[in-house]
Formats: structure tokens, sequence, C-alpha cells
């Protein structure tokens, strides 16, 4: 393609906890290395046990604090929101058998099955009040609280600026919930299936303190019950005879792992020793479609990979406060090589940032330099920079953080490559997923190499990013007025094809502007083993083991 890429990768020291987890789990994988034949614990005669490849170790198993899919995978076996996802990914009947919604699209009423928590309490509307309140209180500090803005003064209670009386959730009574709006959200049903609309117990959450979510006093209401949980090692859930639908589950135990090294998990997978991996190396799914005939699972999937620019006014990295170095950033990266000749696992190149097949939406035109040839991109891309004062005599330097996983790991040593053509020296940095995401929230980063996965579908859940009022996940800071209230007229837009112009429109401007530099457009790719049944690929990855059932005989090769 024109230029030479090379790879380096600076490895930053993790903090003593991670430091601690990746040499246990190294010493999990070298002795399982060292083993013959698969090596799976015991499973209780007559059940039915999953072994579960998760990526990365959970920091908390609290829905209303975690903010991972890695930590929503276990969550989603736990709990149960009044919506929940049906084996295809679709939104089925949860908690709630049934809702209504008035003319104005302002009130949704649900209708609350008979249910309980694994302790044998009553599951009732006010234990939905409590858990959104929970969410949106200050002193909560959750990451996602911005995510329930759309309900009825909770702006104002996320602030401390209202009781937490006044956000609009009410307990009709036992079995009916009444949530009022600040506008018309159609997408409601699908947003209610968010870990973070999990109900949580009060009874537990609130004697215990952070201490409710740990094996032993976690109480839930979904198919599943917390037993253990061994750092680095394993995450142990069992079925919850107190769920509703427990007699049609298959699944009796389910062992979750950290799998940050997808070759070992690969292996690991082929020996029979994991029935399911969530993540494979792309430039490897040739590779093991071969090898391993029927355990390649590769699905559209409603992600996008992207550059985060960190702009923030107190703590940001003061040359990308100019938008042209921003946009000379974005446009010299060689999408499609990343694309089509390092990853070959059915990525797009991303011209925007909300991905292909999001419900209710429309082609947003690309920047006005997407089209162009990369030496034209390039050639752009090193007089914007002379523009803004760097060039050969004083060359701009930042360093990009990314995460471990297969992927980054990939492309980042390309997109160095594709900046250093440029004149730009970057170094790499490579930190543990839970780490890097950590930082970014915290804005100790210049460069963040970062992902979003859609929370539900519809293109709010990306575009919300990047509202300047969003919080810790608008990572660079991002704040234009114009674009605000572009997003702000679409909320209050009932008609769904102006309502999609409207962010058609704010999704423009904000590619013009920069803040971020989208790469591609994700697929999830998953290995199972194919005495795993009920598994159906999905737009949104989700996989919920109430779903999955497992011949009794492990498959080995």
């Amino acid at each position: 393609m024109g230029h030479s890429r090379t790879r380096f990768a600076a490895i930053e020291e993790a903090p003593r906890l991670f430091r601690n987890l990746f040499l246990v789990g190294a010493g999990v994988l070298a002795l399982s290395a060292c083993q013959k034949g698969p090596v799976r614990p015991p499973c209780p005669e007559g059940k039915v046990c999953l072994q579960y490849g998760n990526t990365t170790e959970p920091a908390t198993l609290d829905p209303h604090l975690s903010t991972g899919v890695w930590e929503d995978r276990i969550q989603g076996d736990l709990f149960v929101g009044l919506t929940q996802s049906a084996a295809d990914g679709s939104t089925i009947p949860g908690v709630a058998e049934r809702w209504d919604v008035s003319a104005d699209g302002l009130v949704w009423t649900f209708h609350l099955r008979d249910s309980y928590w694994s302790d044998g309490r009553p599951l009732t509307a006010e234990d939905f009040v409590y858990s959104l309140r929970r969410v949106l209180d200050p002193k909560t500090a959750s990451e996602y609280a911005s995510i329930l803005f759309l309900l009825k003064n909770a702006k104002a209670v996320n602030k401390g600026e209202a009781p937490p009386e006044a956000l609009g959730v009410r307990a009709l009574d036992p079995r009916t919930l009444q949530i009022t709006v600040e506008h018309p959200a159609p997408y409601l049903p699908e947003l209610a299936k968010h870990h973070v609309l999990y109900p949580v117990p009060r009874h537990v959450t609130e004697p215990n303190g952070e201490r409710w979510a740990r094996p032993g006093v976690m109480v839930s209401n979904g198919p599943y019950r917390l037993t253990e949980w061994r750092l680095g090692d394993y995450v142990k859930v069992v079925r919850n005879p107190r769920y509703w639908d427990a007699a049609k589950l298959c699944v009796d135990e389910i062992n979750y792992y950290p799998t940050n090294d997808a070759i070992s998990a690969e292996r690991r997978i082929a020996r029979g020793e994991l029935d399911v991996n969530t993540d494979i190396k792309s430039n490897r799914i040739a590779y093991l479609r071969k090898e391993m005939p029927g355990y390649v699972r590769v699905h559209t999937y409603l992600g996008v990979a992207y550059l985060a620019f960190n702009n923030n006014p107190k703590t940001g990295f003061p040359p990308f406060r100019d938008r042209r170095v921003r946009q000379a950033l974005a446009m010299s990266i060689d999408r499609d090589f990343i694309t089509k000749q390092l990853f070959r696992g059915g990525q797009e190149s991303a011209a925007t940032f909300v991905p292909p097949g999001v419900a209710n939406y429309r082609p947003v035109k690309p920047p006005f330099w997407f089209d162009w040839p990369l030496e034209r991109r390039q050639a752009e891309a090193r007089k914007l920079l002379a523009e803004a004062g760097y060039g050969p005599d004083r060359p701009l330097k930042f360093e990009i953080k990314h995460r471990n996983t297969p992927d980054p790991m990939l492309f980042m040593p390309a997109v160095q490559a594709d900046w250093k053509a440029i004149g730009v020296q970057v170094s790499l940095a490579q930190q543990e997923t839970q780490i890097a995401y950590a930082d970014y929230r915290a804005r100790a980063f210049q460069v963040a190499d970062a992902a979003w996965i859609a929370d539900y579908n519809d293109a709010t859940s990306f575009l919300d990013l990047q509202r300047s009022w969003y919080g810790p996940q608008n990572y660079g800071d991002y704040d234009n007025p114009a674009y605000d209230a572009l997003m702000a007229k679409a909320d209050l837009e009932p008609d769904a094809d102006r309502r999609a112009e409207y962010m058609a429109q704010a999704e423009h401007m904000m590619l013009e502007d920069a803040p971020v530099a989208p790469v591609y457009f994700y697929v999830n790719k998953n290995l199972v083993n194919p005495r795993v049944t009920g598994w159906a690929d999905n737009l949104v990855d989700h996989h919920r083991t109430r779903w999955l059932c497992v011949a009794k005989a492990p498959r080995t090769r």
C-alpha cells in the first residue's frame, strides 16, 4: 500500500491486583498446557456444566457499577430486568410480562409477573423503584447513570439537585411499575434489558455495602445464583431454583474464566477444556475454520472501534484542541489495510460512528475525505499539521494507550505506522482492558484505543457518548453546543424519520469535528463447541445460558 508497517508495544506495569491476576492466570494456563487430555472441573453426577471463556476478569458483579460486556455476560445469567434478550438477541418480556405506553409516549406502565429473589423473598415494583434511584444516587457513582437521563428528573437527581423521590418512577402496587420519561423513547423496552436497569435487593445491598455482590452474600433474581469467585481463575454460578422458569433450564452450572490470551483459549477449546470462548484473533479465523470445523461463529455486531483524542480542558493534550490536528490523524489511517489484510474477519472500515444495521436510522454522509485515496489523505494530513505548526523540525509526539485484547494488539502498530508516514511520532502503551478503560474514564491518556458496543439498538446508544454532559464515557470530552442542540431536538421529535435526520446531522457534524476517529465496525467472534446447542448468532452478541444446553460427553481433539 505504499508504506511499510512495524510493530512496537511498550507495556506499562499494572497495579498490584491485576499483576497478581496475570500471574495466577499464567500459572493456570501453564499447568493446563502440561496436562494430557481435557482438564475440566468435576461436574456433579446427573448435572450439565458449561465451561465459558470470558476474555477478561470482571471488576465487579454489581450491575449498577459494571461497564464491560465481559461483566454483562455473567450478570445476564444472574439477573433479569423488566425485559430480556431472547436466544436471537431480540427483546422479550422479562420480569415484566407486558407493558403499556400513553398516547404521548411519556408514561410507561410495566405489569410484573410473580417472581422471587434467590433467597425466597418476593420481587416487587418497589425493588425496581429502589434500584433506579440507587443508580442515579450521586453516592453510588454509577458510570452508567447518564443512560437513564431520559427518565423524568433523572439528571437533577444524579446531580443532587432533586431528591430521589422526584425521579419519574413509581410503584402503583406490588406488581405494577410506572415509568415517566422526559421525552418519547420508543426504545425503552430495548433499554430495559440493560444491566444498569436490573433490580438489586435492597435488603441485601444496604446492610452489606459493596460486599453484597460477593459469593455467599449476593442475592439475584435470574436463572442462576453466584456461588464462587476466585480472582484470576473463575466465577461459578449455579441454577437458581426460585427462578420462574427454572424447570426449563438445561445447564446447571457455569464457570466463567478470564481468557486474555486468545491462542491459549483456542487450545483449551480444542482440548475440550472450554466449551465457549468469546473472542478470536481476527487473522486466525480462516485457519480455525479449517482446523476446527463447526466451531467458529462470526456475525455482524452493533459495535465500533475508534480512537479518542483527549481534549479535556484541564488534563487533555493541548495539540488536540486544534481541529486540524484531529482531522489529520483521523484521515491518515489506512482502514482498508486493517480490515482486509490484517483482520480478514468480516470487519468493515468505519466511515461513521454509528454502525450499519442500527434500527430506525439511515446512512450518514461521511467526512469529506473518506473516499479519497490514501496518498491524497496523507498529503492533506501533512498540510493540516503544517498549518497547525507541526512538521519535520517540530514533530507531533504522543502516546496511544491500548487494550491488550487480540485485535487492538494487531492493528495498533498499523495505526502507529500510518501516523509515522505523516511525520507523527507515536509510542504504544499496552494495558489490561479494565485498567485501560479506568484510565480513559479518568482522562489519563492522550489517545485512547476504545470500542463501543450498543447498549440498546438505537443510534442514541452511540451518539449520546459525544454529548457534552454525558460524563466518564465521553472520553475525549467533546463539547459542541450545536451537536447537543441537534441531539436534544431529536429527543423531542415524535416522527421517526425526522428524528433520524436530526441525529444524522449531529453525527456528520461530530465526524467533521473529529473528537474521535472511527476505525472499523465490529463483528462478534466466538468459538463454540458444536456440542453446545441453542447458540444463535445475533447483532447484540447476547447468548444467555438459559437458552443453551451441552451434550454430556466432552468433544476432544
